[in-house]
């Protein structure tokens, strides 16, 4: 089995990987799909969303994504300045332009229909895009799940996608260390040994270059950085009507006065923590741009902890970024095969608790961890998540979101901490700890995966 790690940090605009990016990637999909067509002049495009896309879409401005991606925008082509602005001339103009150049009516406020009944059997978050005729005949149709992560399938790569998991079957295997599980990543790093991130760096760069796969792993970091400094200078109130005030910046003033006293606590370096995950998840409630790292609702988890590596950690340096980055997405790409990583399916533990064991996996292995270590350390920041909830405040990935990442980064540098104080040896494998996730997953209510009918989505607003 092989995931990129650019397929695991892609760039993208919040607030949600699911909710937002991809139904812009798949918006833009069944754009390039109908121009391989040909259709009459008249009739119209539709997109109507299922499940929690309906649910708590307008939270997560999936509406506007849809929108934007039918306008050909792609989630890191697109200027966050200018959302507004396409949403506004996608209205006035009341067309969408096929990749043929074939024009066909589109008014995004009647064609974009969120259904609020029983989701699609396929997934969680489903869209189905039509093109009618004057007289509502079907003369397009393509449905598209948004699995997670900014990750799009249609129906026939759903359909493969699942026989594939049935059948245990690992594709990609035309990488050197085509690893599906943690036990064969150990494995494989034994027989070798290779550390897990050179074993990672040698599936990349059986694509590209070394030194292409070194510039695209610092283009990420500096995607991660650039949003965080945007999230520590810009204040005011989030959008969406809860009226949650911005944080990070007054925390970090804070922070910076008490710099050089003489009171300081030893556990003001988890405020640090906090502030930067704080940071990202701001921006990214305000649509900004992000990395999904590996979702956009768990995105300030890696980009806090890779900042505490860099602020606070002995000897850090570039190149432990990029060992980092790399040891990290080989722990995702095994969570995301083997479970998942989208809250839709299974909750938020499925997302901070993924993100949280990335992050350990990735310090613990910048700090120099053995291959069980790094291992140890990512079992132990997911067991830690297992069970937890997704129920956003009114659909926005505000409350409990913003803060949840911060406790996802202070767990992950635990977690780190902990295994690098063992040998590598523990009870529980990490592969274990992730079919636990997926059954959890399972038994999850459905009130509690990204829904927003269930837990603090409703007890907030009753209280």
């Amino acid at each position: 089995m092989f995931l990129s790690v650019f397929d695991l940090f892609k760039i993208g605009i919040g607030p949600s990987s699911s909710h937002t990016v991809g139904p812009m990637v798949a918006a833009r999909r069944f754009l390039e799909l109908a121009g391989n067509h040909s259709f009459p002049d008249t009739g119209r495009l539709t997109a109507t969303l299922h499940g929690s896309l309906a649910f708590t879409g307008k939270g997560h401005g999936t509406d506007r994504a849809v929108v934007l991606g039918l306008a050909g925008e792609t989630p890191d082509g697109i200027d966050p300045a200018r959302v507004e602005a396409i949403g506004r001339e996608m209205a006035e103009r009341g067309h969408v332009t096929l990749a043929n150049g074939h024009a066909i009516a589109f008014d995004p406020a009647r064609d974009v229909i969120f259904d609020f009944g029983p989701a699609l059997p396929g997934h969680a978050n489903a869209l189905v895009f039509r093109i009618l005729d004057d007289d509502n005949n079907t003369l397009l149709l393509e449905t598209y799940y948004s699995i997670g992560g900014g990750f799009v399938q249609n129906e026939a790569e759903r359909l493969a996608a699942l026989a594939d998991d049935k059948k245990a079957a690992t594709p990609h295997l035309n990488v050197p260390y085509p690893f599906s599980s943690a036990a064969e990543m150990l494995a494989m790093g034994s027989a070798s040994q290779l550390t897990i991130a050179q074993m990672k760096r040698a599936n990349e760069s059986h694509a590209m270059p070394e030194a292409t796969l070194d510039q695209r792993l610092d283009r990420v970091w500096s995607a991660m950085n650039a949003c965080m400094e945007r999230g520590l200078t810009i204040g005011g109130t989030l959008p969406g009507g809860l009226k949650i005030k911005r944080r990070a910046p007054e925390i970090l003033r804070k922070l910076k006065e008490e710099q050089g006293g003489n009171a300081i606590q030893p556990h003001r370096v988890m405020d640090w923590l906090s502030v930067y995950a704080m940071a990202v998840n701001e921006e990214n409630a305000a649509g900004g741009k992000v990395v999904t790292a590996p979702t956009n609702g768990a995105a300030g988890v890696m980009p806090a902890t890779i900042r505490y590596y860099l602020d606070h950690c002995v000897g850090a340096d570039q190149a432990g970024i990029r060992t980092f980055l790399l040891a990290s997405a080989a722990i995702g790409g095994i969570i995301k095969h083997n479970a998942s990583i989208s809250g839709a399916e299974v909750g938020c533990q499925g997302e901070v608790g993924s993100a949280s064991a990335m992050a350990a996996a990735g310090l613990c292995a910048a700090l120099g961890g053995t291959n069980e270590q790094v291992e140890n350390a990512a079992e132990i920041a997911l067991e830690h998540h297992l069970g937890m909830t997704c129920d956003p405040v009114g659909g926005l990935v505000q409350v409990p979101c913003i803060e949840r990442n911060a406790f996802g980064a202070v767990k992950a540098v635990t977690a780190a901490s902990l295994a690098l104080r063992g040998d590598g040896a523990h009870f529980v494998p990490l592969d274990n700890c992730v079919e636990t996730m997926r059954q959890t997953g399972i038994d999850m209510s459905e009130r509690y995966k990204e829904t927003s009918t269930g837990g603090l989505a409703v007890n907030v607003v009753e209280c």
